[in-house]
């Protein structure tokens, strides 16, 4: 199957669509310039998903909720981003990436900058439930546009691009919304205006992105036959089991490699997503910290896993083209990073000095972020025809810890006045993670 015929539901990419070039010209990169488009796009996501947590001292106060509503009130985005998952990862298969993820872009912006209107804690938890639907779309579309665009050596670094947006978000919205905070006299004003940019950035989205290489305009045949050539042996390989038609998600549930990608994912979100809706405030209760402070040292944090990731990325498609199995190469690197994600979150619930505590979380994010790499992993099981849907799976399993972990953390930080037994909730999410990322296969497509 070629890739104009997998990719293009509508039709295949017409003759004017095609560039011209000749096949000696220096192949293109545009594939890299579309990937960071996605960082940038990935970084904006988070930064709207996380203004709560970096403004919520505050929002806390003025709404005066208790630890139990502020963790009903941090999982409110998460039950509707992840039942959303699975039904946006058939549309994204169906109708191609670049239509969702604008769709999103417009959206979300809409519901963040709603937020910013918001005059109670129900009206708060409603708009928060509007980002989670209209973010939906974006991680499992840029898990698409991974297999869809990048060859199969690159598809590590073109997955922990995408998914590194995730703490460069995380990090530079904590320093941007305490500035536009400060700068607006309120929060408020912050997230209308990060709504605002938000939808800006779908119609950039919408101009520059395409489902296929060969629609792309700055793309030559160089490149185009470089993501061809590797499609087609992914293929011919698939072609000895039947595995390269569409399906739904029924057929993969059978399959050991299927529930591990679900169940690391999950248990890398338990973390993730732990320490990003409640680290603000760990760090303002448990630690001191005023909102200055707490901006630079969540960016401090997070940046260390927007390094680690990247890094993470070109060491594992370094190894892989050195002629190492997958299986060797992913379960090396993130059974390591287990390990130390694991240890690192034991040594913060000892230490008392809040530099320290910082850290020893920078440390964890840089090495938690290594598993950014699963989204390699829908491409590799399902193929560039399933990846959507098994994507949406994948991340429906991780967002359940997302509406979970700010719950369950309120409830300990309710009842026992601290955050230890919150911190040992999320070394068990480690141990998940941990466990899934050695039982997974990565080395093969699954039969289905």
């Amino acid at each position: 199957m070629s890739l104009q015929e997998e990719t293009s539901p509508h039709g295949s990419a017409g003759a004017a669509e095609t560039t011209a070039e000749a096949p000696s010209a220096k192949r293109t990169n545009v594939r890299w310039k579309l990937f960071v488009l996605l960082l940038v796009l990935v970084t904006v996501n988070y930064v709207d998903r996380g203004s709560i947590s970096v403004a919520l001292p505050i929002i806390q106060k003025e709404f005066n909720l208790t630890p139990e509503l502020v963790g009903l009130l941090l999982s409110a985005f998460f039950w509707t981003y992840a039942l959303m998952q699975v039904p946006v990862g058939w549309l994204i298969d169906r109708f191609g990436p670049r239509k969702v993820v604008t769709a999103s872009c417009i959206g979300w912006g809409a519901a963040t900058a709603a937020s910013g209107l918001a005059g109670s804690f129900l009206s708060m938890f409603i708009a928060r439930m509007g980002i989670g639907i209209t973010e939906a779309g974006v991680m499992p579309a840029g898990g698409k546009l991974n297999a869809l665009w990048m060859h199969s050596k690159e598809r590590g670094r073109g997955a922990t691009i995408l998914d590194a947006g995730a703490p460069l978000g995380a990090g530079v919205g904590g320093i941007l919304i305490t500035w536009l905070i400060a700068a607006a006299g309120g929060w408020r004003v912050a997230f209308i205006v990060a709504g605002i940019a938000t939808v800006m950035l779908g119609a950039l989205v919408w101009w520059y992105v395409r489902d296929n290489p060969r629609r792309h305009r700055a793309v030559n045949e160089a490149e185009a036959d470089y993501i061809e050539a590797s499609h087609r042996a992914e293929d011919e390989a698939a072609h000895a089991t039947g595995s390269t038609s569409r399906r739904g998600l029924l057929p993969y549930l059978r399959f050991r490699s299927f529930w591990a990608m679900c169940f690391g994912w999950l248990g890398f979100n338990g973390v993730f997503y732990g320490l990003l809706t409640w680290g603000p405030l760990y760090l303002a209760q448990a630690k001191g910290f005023n909102l200055n402070t707490i901006g630079w040292s969540t960016f401090v944090i997070f940046g260390a896993g927007f390094v680690g990731e990247i890094l993470g990325g070109t060491l594992a498609d370094r190894l892989r083209a050195k002629g190492y199995a997958a299986n060797l190469v992913m379960r090396t690197l993130l059974g390591a990073s287990s390990l130390i994600v694991t240890g690192g979150l034991i040594g913060v619930t000892i230490v008392g000095d809040p530099i320290t505590a910082v850290v020893l979380l920078s440390v964890v994010l840089f090495f938690l972020r290594w598993v950014g790499l699963f989204w390699a992993v829908p491409a590799t099981l399902g193929g560039r025809t399933n990846a959507g849907v098994l994507g949406g799976a994948m991340n429906l399993s991780g967002n359940i810890a997302g509406f979970v972990t700010p719950i369950v953390v309120g409830f300990i930080v309710g009842a026992t006045g601290g955050y230890t037994w919150a911190l040992l909730y999320f070394v068990a999410s480690a141990i998940v993670m941990g466990l899934s990322v050695l039982t997974l296969d990565y080395s093969k497509r699954l039969p289905v």
